[in-house]
């Protein structure tokens, strides 16, 4: 299923927050989660990653430090700030609203059960 890049867009924020307040991650494994979240309908490329993943670090929400696993590679692994977990609060509420303001109206349009699945 292909989705549209502004709801990737909109989408990622919340996601690579809620990932890392989970724990902290480093890219490819950040990009593994998504897949694995979405089941497979969310490809993410590290040209889409990264940068959020470097605006998130400048604004504050991330942290960011070179670790070495234990194959000898470095990884830039990324952890959520007191202001990212805040982040991630306010937009969990946005997303709440707009998530059930568009149940509201695909309940209302009698949508063909396909297109409605999941909202039951």
């Amino acid at each position: 299923m292909f989705i549209d890049k502004d709801l990737v867009a909109a989408s990622a924020t919340p996601l690579v927050l809620g990932i890392l307040a989970d724990g902290e991650s480093y890219g490819y494994a950040i990009i593994k989660r998504v897949n694995e979240l979405s089941g497979g309908r969310m490809q993410w490329t590290d040209g889409m990653l990264y940068p959020l993943l470097h605006r998130l670090e400048r604004s504050g929400y991330v942290t960011a430090a070179w670790r070495t696993a234990d194959n000898g590679r470095r990884r830039k692994h990324y952890a959520i700030t007191d202001p990212g977990r805040d982040m991630l609060a306010d937009r969990r509420m946005q997303w709440t609203v707009v998530a059930e303001a568009l149940h509201r109206v695909w309940q209302s349009a009698q949508l063909p059960p396909a297109a409605a699945e999941g909202w039951s």
